[in-house]
């Protein structure tokens, strides 16, 4: 039960973060993608470095941020553009990459 209420914010979440990204720019980069699994990725380093507690992690780390998160996104995203600019298909791997570890490096060590 945990994990499907933290997944139902979660997923919530996202999409509002989406939408709401969607009204801020017009570009065709996901920025919208990458910040929630960069943002993600710290907070799921933060939560499980200091963080025991069963059912916080549950809730938060595998239902809402499992969730929040969306890395199956990903995966379309760079498909497509791998069909047509390779250079917006490197720097957004690259940076989705780069970025979420380092995010979940700098929330551990927090």
């Amino acid at each position: 039960m945990w994990i499907a209420t933290g997944a139902f914010f979660g997923a919530i979440c996202r999409f509002a973060i989406g939408q709401l990204m969607k009204r801020w720019s017009d570009s065709t980069f996901p920025f919208a993608t990458l910040f929630v699994n960069v943002s993600g990725s710290f907070a799921l380093g933060y939560l499980y470095a200091h963080t025991s507690h069963p059912s916080l992690l549950l809730f938060l780390g595998i239902g809402f941020l499992g969730s929040f998160t969306t890395f199956s996104t990903l995966k379309l995203e760079l498909m497509r553009f791998a069909t047509k600019d390779w250079i917006r298909f490197g720097l957004y791997l690259l940076a989705t990459y780069l970025f979420g570890i380092l995010a979940a490096y700098i929330g551990w060590s927090i």
